[in-house]
């Protein structure tokens, strides 16, 4: 059993870049697809608001670059 965060983050970090290692930019676009599909099939609504989902981001990069609140 792993009960070291930093350990565990580690062995994902290792296990992703072995995994991913070969996977040309076709191939992980491809997966980026097919996972999305599946998370659309699971729940429709999944990105339908996104602009919602960012609206408080955007205002924050808004105030830190000086920039006046959108109207």
């Amino acid at each position: 059993m792993i009960t070291s965060p930093a350990a565990l983050e580690a062995l994902d970090l290792e296990q992703a870049r072995t995994a991913y290692r070969g996977l040309s930019y076709h191939d992980a676009l491809a997966r980026f697809t097919a996972l999305w599909r599946y998370a659309r099939e699971i729940n429709p609504e999944i990105g339908a608001n996104w602009r919602d989902d960012v609206e408080a981001s955007v205002a924050v990069g808004r105030a830190l670059n000086g920039l006046p609140p959108r109207t």
